[in-house]
């Protein structure tokens, strides 16, 4: 790859996996722009690697509190809030990775082309904003049931058709059901963590015996990406502290045009 096909592709995976506006949206455009050829599933693979990596090192502690707080169920202590968290995001898990090992081959064949990626970008783009308008921002994620924890999974479920954007669309649903902002993206943000790491470790699998891997732009793709989803997670989270989604959904809108008018004249 080139150096600079491998510092953009890393930087919009990284701005992009944790934003609520699609990964799948703003990887399309390089390659049809620019007519960037494809940078290949190793590539994929280790961004998204990198993106595990730094949701993993800003919720170092969080983790760690949910790791012992789970393990504690089964001694004197009982399970704590931090351990029924965690069973949560693994409940949650679950109808995404059904939904992926029954639909991935069909998505992969009929769903990744630009005019859906447009769509889901403008229709998913609408439904954030008004679920941002209509929530009451009052529930806590401390309020987290395992009914409302398993809906925002089976919206997750819906990020496998491109454009749709996973953090996206599970903070919508955490926003209409009534979660504050805040709280909407911490539990977003901890629900990708098992899903990036499954779906990394299956496409992986598929790489087993490759030959003329390039390992140079691999890594320095995954550590770009790395440090740009940190610092991306980080923004985030305070400015949403402030402001509404609003300027995301917006954003969404004109990309979604843009994407639209390609179809139309590309």
């Amino acid at each position: 790859m080139e150096p600079l096909h491998v510092i953009v592709l890393a930087l919009i995976q990284g701005l992009t996996e944790f934003l609520p506006i699609s990964s799948s949206a703003h990887l399309i455009l390089p390659s049809e722009l620019l007519g960037w050829p494809d940078q290949g599933l190793a590539f994929d693979i280790a961004v998204h690697v990198g993106t595990l990596v730094a949701v993993v090192a800003y919720f170092r502690r969080d983790l760690l509190a949910m790791t012992v707080g789970w393990f504690g169920q089964f001694g004197s202590a009982g399970l704590n809030d931090d351990g029924r968290l965690a069973w949560l995001i693994l409940l949650a898990t679950v109808p995404v990775g059904l939904a992926g090992l029954m639909f991935h081959d069909a998505i992969g064949l009929h769903m990744r082309s630009m005019l859906i990626i447009a769509i889901t970008t403008i229709v998913f783009g609408v439904a954030l904003g008004w679920a941002d308008y209509r929530s009451s921002h009052s529930r806590q994620l401390l309020q987290m049931t395992w009914q409302l924890a398993l809906i925002i999974g089976c919206a997750q479920a819906l990020a496998l058709i491109p454009g749709t954007s996973r953090s996206g669309i599970t903070i919508t649903a955490a926003l209409f059901l009534g979660f504050n902002r805040s709280d909407a993206a911490r539990f977003s943000f901890l629900l990708s963590i098992p899903v990036i790491f499954l779906s990394g470790l299956l496409e992986g699998l598929s790489l087993i015996g490759a030959k003329d891997v390039p390992w140079g732009s691999i890594l320095a793709g995954g550590v770009i990406a790395g440090v740009t989803a940190y610092l991306t997670i980080h923004f985030f989270l305070g400015f949403i502290k402030r402001l509404s989604m609003m300027p995301f959904v917006i954003y969404r809108l004109v990309l979604g045009a843009i994407l639209l008018l390609m179809v139309a004249f590309v």
